[in-house]
């Protein structure tokens, strides 16, 4: 579901195994296919974030970045 000029949210359900289907339209958008590796973030405070493997290093250097400052 397309919240607002470029931001996205829908829902999943978690089976019993605590996996997930990532939603089609989530997977068509940020191109994830099969075999793809993706980077969970948790934040106790914040909830998870789901990053491609092509955006971890970018992020992974902002946030280390931010916790120097």
């Amino acid at each position: 579901m397309n919240v607002q000029n470029g931001k996205y949210a829908w829902m999943v359900k978690i089976g019993e195994k605590g996996q997930f289907v990532i939603p089609k339209e989530a997977r068509d958008l940020f191109d994830l296919q099969p075999g793809n590796e993706i980077l969970v973030l948790g934040d106790e405070n914040r909830g998870l974030a789901i990053l491609p493997k092509e955006m971890q290093q970018e992020y992974i250097t902002r946030i280390f970045s931010e916790i120097e400052e």
